[in-house]
């Protein structure tokens, strides 16, 4: 991996994690997921009339990948609601690279060199760490438990879709953008049927979200895709998870929360995983 596709990978990671503080300071997690998954939607009708189509081949998967996206923008809501964001988030994304790894070296025969799994290892360690030292009593139990880990597989599962697909597009960002425009349309039918009417009740700040939401959602996994045109996906896919130490500096520096020293060292070590990574 190049010092320049490392770069776009952390800045992907970082409007990752931008767009989780969103989700995780709003009342109703699932509507303001909805009000992001339509933000980026819109930016995908904007920018879709100045990007080719994406090649033939690819179109499977973007049919695929829209799908999968339904579910897994539905469980990050649902596992928001039901557990501490500090537990969900860094489970779901720490267990998905160890899964995307293992993936993509039995199917498509992409093994990580030694360096790269000692990195993957680093940097999964430190987010389950995190996902540790966020364990309590009454923070979700065996529920939320399942929940994060079976948004980990759904995120291994579209990470392969989808650099695959991103790969066969011949261009990733439109790729990316069609995504996001099936996704936006399969998750508003999903609303209507769930919430119905109250879907047309105004809530405070919904086109600021859905607009910064869906500006970081869609940049940061066009982004991602580029990435893994350029590198092996799955160690785009570990680097990503930097996203977990991005939504800390987040939380301390704007959200006014505490770093223990538990969480530091899982940051740290995360840290360091990504340096492996390089140095690999």
């Amino acid at each position: 991996m190049t010092f320049e596709v490392m770069l776009v990978v952390l800045f992907s990671a970082l409007l990752h994690a931008s767009w989780n503080a969103l989700v995780r300071s709003s009342a109703d997690k699932f509507l303001s997921t909805l009000h992001i998954v339509c933000g980026a939607g819109a930016f995908a009708v904007v920018l879709l009339p100045g990007l080719p189509l994406p090649a033939t081949a690819s179109w499977p998967y973007v049919v695929a990948s829209g799908l999968i996206h339904v579910l897994y923008f539905t469980l990050v809501a649902y596992a928001y609601r039901g557990a501490d964001l500090s537990f969900a988030y860094p489970l779901m994304r720490g267990s998905a690279p160890v899964l995307s790894a293992l993936a993509a070296a039995w199917l498509l025969g992409e093994a990580p060199t030694p360096g790269g799994w000692l990195g993957i290892a680093l940097i999964c360690g430190g987010v389950l760490s995190l996902a540790g030292s966020a364990w309590r009593p009454g923070g979700g139990g065996l529920r939320a438990l399942a929940s994060a880990l079976g948004n980990a597989g759904v995120i291994a599962l579209y990470t392969l879709v989808d650099g695959l697909g991103a790969r066969l597009s011949g261009h990733a960002f439109s790729y990316t953008a069609w995504v996001f425009l099936l996704t936006a349309g399969l998750m508003l039918g999903l609303a209507l049927v769930l919430r119905g009417r109250q879907l047309l009740q105004p809530t405070s700040n919904a086109w600021r979200n859905g607009l910064l939401g869906g500006a970081g959602t869609l940049g940061a996994y066009s982004l991602a895709l580029w990435a893994m045109t350029q590198a092996p996906i799955s160690a785009v896919a570990a680097l990503r998870e930097t996203s977990i130490v991005f939504a800390a500096l987040i939380g301390v520096l704007f959200l006014k929360e505490r770093l223990g020293r538990w969480q530091l060292g899982a940051v740290l070590l995360v840290c360091v995983g990504a340096v492996v990574i390089k140095l690999a």
